[in-house]
């Protein structure tokens, strides 16, 4: 399971559909270097995303 406290970089390596998921919420910048150290909370904090949403469709069977 995924949570919020998933780095970028792990997140990618669980979900095989992550990096399609992550950019349709607008984040384009999956390959950048603070990706592999920022959380997913992060991320959305900094993105303006809403971290539950995201939460939901990564851990979507």
């Amino acid at each position: 399971m995924i949570t919020k406290d998933n780095t970028i970089a792990e997140i990618l390596k669980l979900n095989s559909n992550a990096a399609s998921i992550l950019m349709g919420f607008g984040m384009g910048c999956l390959g950048c270097p603070s990706s592999s150290m920022e959380t997913l909370e992060q991320a959305c904090s900094i993105h303006g995303i809403d971290l539950a949403e995201v939460l939901e469709k990564l851990n979507e069977k």
